[in-house]
């Protein structure tokens, strides 16, 4: 069985240490399993990003879609910021290393993004992600917040990244148009 672990940082975020079988041929793993977490979100569409070493990616969040993160290979540094109003977590930040981290080897971990709750990662090194997402995409419903916000002071273990234009315009966390301010709701 893999270990589904709560954070103790972030209400509604759950990490994903999953079991792996391997021989003298490679390895098998299962990434994701709906029935691991609550409430059994149905995941509907499968993604992947390539990225070359310095990128940072975020933050991004939405109000209805939650995410499903894994990277086959790579080191990915994941940062999480509780944006939601009236969560026990509002303003908390978590860093999570996925890939290859301690000195190459693959936990393969994955983490589980409720709605609501701000991610980006950084690529330490050139890397893949894949993320399945419980919505398709909906542009409405793709907002974000500036990575690099004093308040969410996140580490993302890269001091100049390449970013995108939209993630250079991204706002900060106090100013976020109410109308796009998440709200903690039952549907984590």
């Amino acid at each position: 069985m893999p270990e589904i672990t709560p954070s103790d940082t972030i209400d509604g975020v759950f990490v994903v240490t999953p079991e792996m079988f391997g021989d003298d041929r490679g390895y098998f793993v299962e990434t994701y399993r709906r029935s691991w977490f609550p409430g059994g979100r149905e995941m509907v569409q499968g993604n992947r990003g390539n990225r070359v070493a310095g990128c940072v990616v975020g933050l991004h969040y939405h109000l209805h879609q939650a995410d499903y993160w894994y990277v086959p290979f790579g080191h990915a540094r994941v940062v999480l910021h509780d944006l939601r109003q009236g969560s026990p977590t509002d303003g908390a930040t978590q860093m999570i290393d996925l890939g290859e981290v301690d000195g190459g080897d693959n936990r393969h971990l994955g983490v589980y993004i409720p709605p609501g709750v701000a991610h980006g990662f950084a690529s330490l090194t050139d890397m893949a992600i894949t993320y399945l997402v419980d919505s398709y995409y909906n542009p409405a419903d793709e907002l974000g917040v500036a990575w690099d916000d004093p308040e969410i002071d996140a580490d993302w273990g890269l001091t100049d990244p390449i970013l995108s234009e939209r993630d250079r315009a991204n706002p900060r966390r106090s100013r976020i148009e109410p109308m796009w301010q998440p709200h903690r709701s039952l549907r984590t």
